[in-house]
């Protein structure tokens, strides 16, 4: 009897969380929101995402410890220039408010066509990419971040193996990410193409911290196939600074 009862009640709170889910839904939430995780104010952490390119925070050749001058040169004004051209297109036949910070559009990304799906994590992949190194980078953060990280991952070495084995293991081109999941925690994942967590269409869902790009075009002139290296040399150029600044406003 105990045993019916016990199951009566899970079946019953299943359904009842099921039915509030799927009224946030209809009642025009994302389904991160609906599922707990806060829609981050963008604007209010200065972090949001234009619909523009921004200009290069350095040099092509200035993070040659880890990225030849050519390679960024080609990615920035070819590769990442192109999805800012495609997503400026994809937002006029949409009638997408560009005034408004990109993230709005990637958090209900299913509501529009694939050209936006693409091109919209596309531009905002690369954006966090850019900010997210430096020439003058440093070994590890600190402070806050580096508490969080060591609790998530028991120490800073063992994340970064664990990061670089989500790009490593990456199957064809897309991106690893650290990433604020729905209960303010660190995760890491990966996803292809140009998805990221903040899609609503995405496997793993959260507020992106650190994003890498493990697509052929970021690393194959000084690289050819061999990612791996890419991967550790990457490490050098990371702007901790920058990264710390992200956690702290989003967490």
């Amino acid at each position: 009897m105990e045993k019916n009862t016990t199951r009566r009640s899970f079946l019953s709170s299943s359904a009842k969380a099921t039915l509030a889910i799927t009224a946030s839904l209809a009642a025009g939430s994302t389904l991160m929101e609906a599922c707990g995780t806060p829609r981050v104010a963008y604007g209010a952490t200065g972090i949001q995402t234009g619909f523009g390119q921004d200009p290069l925070p350095y040099s092509y050749s200035a993070l040659e410890k880890a990225i030849d001058a050519m390679t960024m040169e080609i990615h920035y004004t070819k590769h990442a220039a192109g999805y800012a051209t495609n997503l400026a297109d994809a937002a006029k036949a949409e009638n997408v408010d560009t005034s408004k910070p990109l993230e709005d559009v990637l958090t209900r990304i299913s509501k529009y066509s694939t050209k936006m799906r693409n091109n919209a994590g596309g531009h905002y992949n690369h954006e966090l990419f850019w900010k997210s190194m430096s020439p003058n980078s440093t070994e590890k953060p600190a402070g806050k971040l580096l508490a969080a990280i060591e609790q998530s991952f028991n120490s800073f070495d063992s994340f970064k193996t664990q990061f670089g084995d989500a790009g490593k293991n990456r199957f064809g081109s897309g991106w690893a990410w650290l990433f604020i999941d729905g209960d303010k925690k660190l995760r890491i994942g990966s996803t292809p193409n140009q998805d990221n967590p903040l899609m609503d269409v995405s496997d793993i869902k959260g507020l992106p911290v650190l994003g890498l790009d493990v697509w052929e075009h970021a690393y194959y002139l000084r690289y050819q196939n061999k990612r791996p290296d890419y991967i550790t040399n990457w490490w050098k150029v990371v702007d901790w600074g920058y990264v710390q600044t992200r956690f702290d406003r989003l967490s």
